[in-house]
């Protein structure tokens, strides 16, 4: 029997050859540097930001909001995604509100509006106040230029003027006799709009087509966008019944082109393109064309389906649009700027870079320039495609 003075000798052993056992262990793990220290020059994690992106709802602008959703799926928390409501006109303390609850969060360095809807100018100087380094690109703004190019760090728009010529050649490629222009009062109460409808009108009387207009009931009105459809599936039918099917129809609405597409397929008139020209613009909705998952975002896989849906309606030669989908490129590019932007690898205003990222979303089919006397405000066309 060991005496007391071995037995506490032996348990001495013990728990130091326990201790001198565990050291390489411990120097295996690491444990003798704190877990937080950073490797030399390196960061303990990426730096972190948010992209905000303010678009149309479903019913007033699907493909934008389409677009928003997508980025939100790719980037998750990285992306902030609000709309603006229907009735936008009359809603505008919302849209300010909206604006203002995306920059109210110091991670979100960019604002991406599209559509800049009426409203969006005073939201950016609400914005301003508090937050006055963040970047603001505002497309297809419906304020005027010399509005909206004064808050906007960037400002993106189709080119209006020379969609007048565009438009009005496509028409007449396809046989129109008669053009059928549906807008109301606050459209033409827009630069670009009435712009637009000036170059589309002069160049009719050039090529020798019948240019008339017609008053639609305007969407953000008491009957709603639901109204304003009514109207166009009962208008198009007098139209062709007074002018004959040698008819083109355009509107300056988003909520009106799904009804339209209707209308002028069931009466064999011509669509030559939308207000806002892309695949993904009611003619989905339209022709019912359902896209699978595995194909979304595949933009020739849907041309081809709208090419054989409109076929499939005796209808070829009589529907166009632009190859890519005009909202969509600016809200890709847009992003894709505000990246660069959060992570201090752009100035505010690069127009140059930004005219290279528009390029980059349309496989390098877009023709970008300045807007004449306003340094900050680029202005797109894509080239169009009949089916």
């Amino acid at each position: 029997m060991l005496a007391k003075g071995e037995r506490i000798m032996k348990k001495f052993l013990t728990l130091f050859l326990a201790l001198v056992l565990m050291l390489p262990l411990a120097a295996c793990n690491g444990k003798d540097e704190p877990a937080e220290k950073p490797a030399e020059g390196g960061n303990a994690e990426a730096p972190q930001y948010k992209v905000g992106i303010m678009t149309g709802t479903v019913s007033q602008g699907e493909e934008e909001f389409r677009a928003g959703e997508k980025w939100k799926n790719n980037l998750g928390d990285g992306i902030v995604h609000v709309t603006y409501p229907d009735k936008f006109s009359q809603e505008q303390e919302t849209t300010i509100s909206n604006m203002k609850s995306m920059a109210a969060d110091p991670d979100v360095k960019a604002l991406i509006i599209v559509q800049a809807v009426p409203g969006t100018a005073a939201g950016i100087d609400a914005v301003r106040e508090s937050r006055p380094d963040i970047l603001v690109i505002a497309g297809a703004p419906h304020d005027d230029p010399e509005v909206i190019s004064t808050r906007a760090d960037i400002c993106i728009d189709l080119d209006q003027y020379q969609r007048g010529v565009n438009i009005m050649d496509t028409a007449k490629e396809m046989g129109a006799e008669t053009f059928i222009h549906y807008s109301f009062p606050r459209h033409m109460s827009y630069v670009l709009l009435a712009a637009r409808r000036d170059e589309l009108k002069k160049r009719a009387e050039e090529v020798g087509i019948n240019f008339v207009e017609v008053d639609a009931p305007d969407p953000t009105g008491d009957a709603g966008t639901p109204g304003a459809q009514q109207f166009i599936l009962e208008d198009v039918p007098r139209q062709v019944e007074t002018y004959g099917k040698n008819t083109a129809f355009f509107s300056t609405n988003c909520g009106m082109q799904e009804p339209l597409i209707k209308a002028v397929i069931q009466e064999g008139a011509f669509y030559p393109e939308q207000c806002c020209p892309s695949p993904y613009h009611a003619y989905p909705g339209a022709l019912g064309i359902e896209i699978p998952q595995d194909k979304a975002g595949d933009i020739d896989y849907l041309n081809d389906q709208i090419r054989e849906a409109v076929a499939a309606k005796d209808a070829t030669g009589h529907f166009a649009t632009w190859k890519y989908p005009a909202n969509v490129v600016m809200i890709n590019a847009g992003v894709e700027y505000a990246k660069l932007f959060a992570e201090g690898k752009v100035e505010n205003n690069d127009i140059d870079k930004m005219i290279e990222l528009l390029g980059d979303a349309t496989n390098g089919e877009v023709d970008a320039k300045l807007m004449d006397d306003v340094d900050n405000f680029i202005l797109l066309t894509i080239p169009s495609q009949q089916f």
